[in-house]
């Protein structure tokens, strides 16, 4: 990739050298070939080295999320937390790409452990509300997730849509 940028600079300052020459000169831009639908796309790319420290590993993770390849930001993520165990933010990403993935209770396994290191984490409760209620439909156990989310950020922007989202899983 490197290289058609290099050869397209090349052929703009040939292009802007031949301004001033009084014989017209054509330039053709080289266009990349079109990426084969069977390429692989590199976790890391080429020629440079995972990254050993948390912040990188987390930044890989959050990319991969992203991205929704929740499998390699699972990896991601599983290597920062050997460096870093009591991240918060991390373990709750951790639990969203495992819902990614479809294992629920892997998802809500993190959000526990996020919410044992900082009880007043607003997306670990949140997120354990989505899930109980959505993915493992244990209403009272979301209803409380909910509640909680609420109490921790009083000032949530989605407040009215959780308040609703409380009286439908009593209702149910």
């Amino acid at each position: 990739m490197m290289r058609f940028v290099v050869l397209g600079l090349a052929l703009v300052l040939v292009a802007a050298s031949c301004q001033g020459k009084k014989e017209e000169t054509l330039v053709t831009a080289v266009q990349p070939p079109p990426p084969s639908a069977d390429a692989a796309i590199p976790l890391i790319p080429e020629k440079q080295a995972a990254p050993t420290n948390a912040a990188g590993l987390i930044a890989l993770g959050n990319d991969q999320m992203d991205a929704h390849n929740y499998a390699q930001a699972i990896t991601a993520y599983q290597e920062a937390l050997k460096l870093e165990p009591g991240n918060v933010d991390v373990r709750v990403d951790l639990g969203t790409c495992y819902r990614g993935i479809g294992k629920p209770e892997d998802a809500i396994k993190e959000y526990k452990k996020a919410i044992a290191i900082n009880p007043r984490h607003p997306n670990a409760w949140r997120n354990s509300g989505v899930v109980l209620s959505s993915d493992l439909h244990r209403d009272a156990e979301a209803a409380a997730a909910f509640k909680t989310y609420l109490e921790v950020y009083p000032d949530a922007p989605d407040k009215a849509d959780i308040q609703a989202q409380i009286a439908g899983l009593a209702a149910r």
